[in-house]
């Protein structure tokens, strides 16, 4: 292996850990969705307030990030990121301490704040990273990294915040479950905090690495209102983020119910099915009381991020024989016919079906990203920053979500993600029908989610 190729492997690792990072921190917000519930006796819509809080930093901060990426080196913005991550994370070990809700909400914003200067910083160093002809395999592959963050976070979150809490009708948290779910709460982001400042130091310590792999000129001319109305002058760009939009909006209110729907008596509360399932029984730990309870539900939640993490590795393989707009059209058919079922069977059945909407949504998001990059006739930087802000998709569609779940049931509530994945096959059959403006092999690609 030449130096050059060495210096470039190194510096793809050092870069990959950061997708792993936010991965994990990002599926955090599910099951805490589900113990703010029951910790500050919250409405559905109220408790998807919490991923209101994280997913709408990604509008606020967006374009500024965009814009500190055309002013400074990208390790120096990364560096800024992990920053205010660790601000992020005192702000919610004051939330645990003190018990205030809108202190996490806080929190969570700051944290998601450096998470989306992370992401807009750290994706066009994997376009660079590397042969330029694997765009969609190399991001889809470093995404499996991102997934195996978000499977262990439910497994580890729902371990600390839900144990012995309840949230269905009639359920009373009492003193000394509050505080322990409290306690997890503190515990959680005290290790994450500490983990990313050593993420933090080690990168300083490999930024000669990254910067010779990766070298950047840096553009002072360049406006956040002339990036902003740069990607909205291009047509595709508006589209992509329409796309991304949705998408975001789907997986997220999918994931953040979860533990809730599973937990509801009519999918698995009065089932021992799951517990029969090798490796998923295994990972949710019965409890020896007849049903799932709310933290057994909260484990099960990581299966729907693990079906992620398997479909990207397959993808990775798929997306090398099968055109990206077609393996996206198929895959968004797919998620929404599994939520057409759910919302109209429903059943324990139904539970096994929207944990498996995990694998189908595994390359939605990099090959809507991609797709949008080689249609748009913005530059890189403003697309990949309005893409980035179209992920407060996350933000918009769960309170949607919450008020169905709210009025009817949480397996009806399935039908909002549905028409998002319909939105998303369309876009899919639209771009098969747009010529590319970048050849597809130079693409820059942008944010993993």
């Amino acid at each position: 292996m030449t130096d050059q190729r060495r210096s470039l492997l190194g510096a793809y690792i050092a870069v990959t850990t950061l997708f792993f990072a936010w991965g994990f921190i990002t599926s955090l917000v599910d099951p805490l969705v589900a113990s703010v519930k029951g910790i500050f006796r919250l409405s559905d819509v109220e408790a998807q307030l919490a991923a209101f809080a994280f997913f709408i930093a990604y509008g606020v901060t967006s374009f500024p990030a965009a814009r500190l990426l055309s002013r400074f080196k990208p390790v120096q913005s990364i560096l800024l990121a992990l920053g205010m991550m660790i601000a992020g994370c005192l702000l919610m070990l004051l939330a645990a301490n003190i018990a205030m809700f809108p202190i996490v909400l806080l929190g969570l914003f700051v944290l998601a704040s450096g998470i989306t200067i992370l992401q807009v910083a750290a994706n066009p160093l994997s376009a660079a990273l590397g042969d330029p002809k694997y765009s969609h395999l190399r991001l889809t592959l470093s995404q499996t990294f991102n997934s195996f963050g978000t499977f262990i976070g439910p497994l580890i979150g729902a371990h600390l915040f839900l144990k012995g809490v309840e949230v269905k009708s009639g359920a009373v948290i009492d003193a000394a479950t509050r505080a322990h779910a409290l306690a997890g709460i503190d515990r959680a982001y005290f290790w994450i905090c500490g983990l990313i400042g050593l993420l933090a130091l080690f990168f300083f310590a490999t930024r000669a690495m990254v910067e010779r792999a990766a070298p950047h000129t840096a553009d002072h001319g360049r406006s956040t209102i002339r990036l902003i109305g740069e990607a909205f002058a291009s047509r595709w760009a508006v589209i992509g983020g329409i796309a991304i939009f949705l998408y975001v909006g789907a997986e997220v209110s999918i994931g953040t119910q979860m533990a809730l729907f599973l937990n509801s008596d009519a999918i698995w509360g009065h089932s021992n099915a799951p517990f029969a399932v090798p490796l998923l029984g295994s990972a949710m730990g019965s409890d020896g009381v007849a049903g799932v309870s709310l933290e057994e539900a909260g484990k099960a939640v990581a299966f729907y991020w693990g079906g992620a993490m398997v479909g990207r590795a397959l993808g990775s393989a798929l997306l090398g024989m099968v055109r990206a707009y077609r393996l996206l059209a198929l895959f968004a058919a797919a998620a929404a016919l599994m939520c057409l079922y759910v919302a109209l069977v429903g059943g324990v059945d139904a539970g096994f079906v929207a944990l498996a909407i995990g694998l189908v949504n595994s390359i939605m998001f990099p090959v809507t990203f991609t797709l949008t990059l080689e249609r748009s006739s913005a530059s890189e930087e403003a697309t990949s920053g309005l893409l980035c802000t179209a992920i407060i998709g996350g933000a918009f569609v769960p309170l949607l979500v919450g008020l169905v779940s709210q009025s009817s049931s949480y397996a009806t509530a399935f039908v909002v993600p549905m028409l998002c994945y319909v939105v998303i096959g369309l876009f899919a059959l639209s771009a098969a029908r747009v010529e590319p403006v970048r050849r597809e092999d130079t693409a820059a690609l942008g944010p993993v989610h």
